[in-house]
């Protein structure tokens, strides 16, 4: 098993990228911090997994509950060794500069951007103190190559794939690793579909259509191809591969 004996923390866990990954980690041996504001959906992951699997409710943009989370990995697991900042929102509609609102703005921002710095912040004494760690953030290809009228998305993941690099020649000299996953095309998992009128989910339709046309895999990107890439990540298969956004994609980027 490649996470044997591992403690990992996997925020929005609660479905798509972050069940998958929480689930899979298990299946490979960590015992996992299911973070999750959704107190259904975590507990869902969490059962799913079984003993191994404490389901932690947290706000990612909050000081205090991302303190908490990393807190409850030491004191119910014994340590950390993984951090997979995961949970990330999207907008149901795209939005310019000058059509976004700041409420928006700053929601995105805070989960998307602050989110990860927060986690961060707060396993990065644990991990240097063990001389060990390994951190991985969901990013996007929109944090590389810039989606028309995904003004402040673009921005807050532009800003994980920076912060990324940076964290990672910082924290070489603990032994740390820090990457981000940057998929292509997924059916809007961070998306509340609730939110769509009728219409606006057969747009979403057409644009996912629109999206396979532009993959030369083509089809859309999965949560388990996502799920697989931070396996890798977070193994030792990885050992030698820091700062890096290592895009999953299905060849949209090579186009």
């Amino acid at each position: 098993m490649r996470l044997k004996d591992k403690v990992a923390i996997v925020t929005g866990a609660g479905s798509s990228i972050g069940q998958e990954s929480a689930i899979l980690f298990a299946n490979e041996g960590a015992r996992v911090i299911i973070a999750e504001i959704n107190d259904d959906a975590g507990q869902e992951t969490a059962e799913r997994i079984g003993k191994n699997a404490l389901f932690v409710r947290i706000d990612v943009s909050s000081w205090d509950d991302t303190q908490r989370m990393v807190k409850s990995a030491v004191d119910h697991f014994g340590g950390l060794d993984i951090l997979f900042n995961n949970a990330g929102i999207d907008l149901p509609y795209a939005t310019t500069v000058v059509d976004t609102e700041i409420s928006d703005w700053e929601r995105i921002i805070n989960i998307n951007l602050k989110g990860v710095f927060l986690g961060v912040h707060h396993a990065l004494p644990i991990m240097m103190a063990q001389n060990s760690g390994v951190i991985i953030s969901t990013a996007s290809r929109a944090g590389l190559g810039a989606t028309k009228g995904e003004a402040a998305y673009c921005a807050s993941k532009g800003g994980v794939v920076s912060l990324t690099r940076q964290l990672a020649i910082d924290y070489a000299q603990y032994n740390i690793r820090v990457n981000s996953i940057c998929p292509g095309g997924i059916d809007r998992p961070t998306i509340d579909r609730s939110e769509f009128l009728e219409q606006s989910v057969g747009a979403l339709e057409r644009r996912n259509e629109q999206i396979i046309q532009k993959v030369p895999i083509g089809r859309l990107c999965s949560p388990q191809d996502v799920a697989q890439a931070a396996l890798y990540l977070a193994s030792d298969a990885s050992a030698y591969v820091t700062g890096t956004a290592l895009v999953v994609d299905g060849g949209g980027l090579a186009l």
